[in-house]
């Protein structure tokens, strides 16, 4: 479950960074510090972490983006332009897709990787709780692994709902709850495997232990399925993938 609530204009209020309770303006900042840490491995990471699979994860989300010719996307959370660069080539020269990142370092590592593949997109710096665009300005949202580390989700989700137009559609892809019977094993690997890698690979231990809590933080499938109608998506849908290690909620903003 969430435990997260808004904190009234002009104070401050307490949130989870991992399992540790925090002030909110210490975990944006401690949450910063972990992917200006792992940037430049990110990629080489996910491979290791996932054995490959979150490029099937990720194909599988683009996938069900339907993205079209003329199209206008928002890639939130975009970081190394995975997706981005996959709806660059589906909507075209008359469409837009917009990258962005609330972290300049994985903004840049992202921007620089769409350069090297001849691919120029607005790329810019964004929170995802105050989202720089207009009301009903795009057709698709998406947000791959980083709903889990923004601090008020509900406001973030609904800053999503916002900027999308009468029948667009909110993607978002984050790790979830596991089947029970892999709980166990999935645990081990998670709280041993993952920081040894990250020690090893990118000389960063506590940004990955932070990974493996983070991950126990967020909410199941079925409340972040709730919190996303809360927002104003009375259409949503969610798809286990890998036995609900990561889970796609997709919901459709109605009017």
């Amino acid at each position: 479950m969430n435990s997260e609530r808004p904190t009234p204009a002009g104070q401050s209020g307490t949130t989870h960074f991992g399992f540790r309770t925090v002030d909110e303006q210490e975990k944006a900042e401690k949450v910063a510090q972990v992917f200006h840490s792992v940037a430049q491995r990110y990629d080489v990471m996910n491979d290791l972490m996932s054995g490959g699979m979150h490029r099937i994860w990720k194909r599988f989300t683009i996938g069900r983006a339907a993205v079209r010719p003329g199209m206008r996307v928002l890639d939130i959370a975009g970081g190394t332009g995975d997706l981005a660069l996959a709806f660059a080539a589906k909507v075209g020269p008359t469409g837009q897709v917009w990258h962005t990142d609330i972290n300049s370092s994985m903004l840049q590592v992202g921007r620089d990787r769409l350069i090297d593949q001849g691919v120029l997109l607005p790329t810019v710096v964004c929170d995802a709780e105050h989202l720089p665009f207009p009301d009903a300005f795009f057709d698709v949202v998406t947000v791959a692994f980083g709903l889990r580390n923004m601090t008020h989700k509900e406001q973030a989700l609904q800053q999503m709902q916002r900027v999308l137009k009468p029948g667009g559609k909110l993607l978002v892809l984050e790790f979830s709850r596991v089947a029970p019977p892999l709980a166990p094993a999935y645990d081990w690997y998670s709280f041993n495997i993952l920081p040894w890698l990250g020690k090893k690979v990118a000389d960063d231990e506590d940004s990955y232990r932070y990974l493996a809590e983070s991950i126990r933080m967020h909410p199941d499938q079925e409340t972040l399925a709730q919190m996303m109608r809360d927002a104003g998506l009375p259409r949503v849908n969610y798809f286990n993938l890998t036995a609900g290690v990561v889970a796609l909620h997709e919901g459709v903003k109605l009017f």
